[in-house]
């Protein structure tokens, strides 16, 4: 994992963040104090953080879905994007790093547009699923346990409506993921979803090699199941 755009020197990164990064200042205060924490590289880069935040804009998203919070940078830089009545429907298990996002939110008063759920997400999105919640979201971004993303996209491709968009980050996996002689299941799940959605009829689809990598997949107008 890797929290600044992977595969830049650091002198072209820093001129990456010094001509284009508009970051909030509670938005850096967030990742600064996340810097610090042990599972810091869980962090997205800011820089991703801005384009995901853009996305939302561009589609005039209103209702959002991420699964895998952490200390919740990547939830509050959607919600800041969103108006007034939107509304990210957030999903994580971890009551001890979600306590450190909530801060965050209550801080940059949009705590009220976040719905956190923590329980497994697949748990979270089968009841959506269930409680007649397809086709309504605008955008999503899944950045959880790499075991079950191809669970996660599954789901999420019913929940986001046609013309909604996905967000998958870690899909360059620190470059492991090119590397044949890497064998590790999360690894391993990764390429398997790479290559699925290469495939993937439903979606249009590009991987950015912004941060980790970033498949961003629009689901098509014409596809509502």
């Amino acid at each position: 994992m890797s929290n600044q755009t992977f595969g830049l020197q650091p002198q072209l990164y820093d001129y990456l963040k010094s001509v284009s990064l508009r970051e909030p200042e509670l938005l850096t205060q967030l990742r600064q104090e996340t810097a610090q924490h042990p599972m810091a590289s869980m962090q997205i880069a800011p820089e991703q953080g801005q384009l995901m935040a853009l996305l939302v804009q561009l589609i005039a998203a209103k209702k959002t879905l991420e699964i895998g919070v952490f200390t919740g940078y990547s939830a509050l830089a959607v919600a800041l994007a969103l108006p007034p009545d939107g509304r990210v429907v957030a999903c994580d298990v971890s009551e001890e790093y979600t306590t450190i996002a909530r801060c965050y939110w209550q801080q940059a008063g949009v705590a009220d547009k976040i719905e956190l759920h923590l329980a497994p997400a697949l748990e979270t999105l089968d009841r959506l699923l269930a409680e007649g919640a397809a086709n309504s979201f605008d955008f999503a971004f899944i950045d959880a346990d790499k075991s079950n993303y191809d669970a996660y996209y599954e789901r999420t491709l019913q929940l986001v409506r046609p013309g909604g968009l996905i967000a998958i980050d870690n899909v360059l996996w620190s470059g492991r993921v090119a590397d044949p002689t890497v064998t590790d299941n999360r690894t391993q799940h990764i390429r398997a979803l790479n290559q699925k959605m290469h495939q993937d009829s439903r979606v249009l689809i590009s991987l950015v090699p912004i941060a980790d990598g970033l498949t961003l997949a629009l689901k098509r107008a014409d596809i509502t199941a």
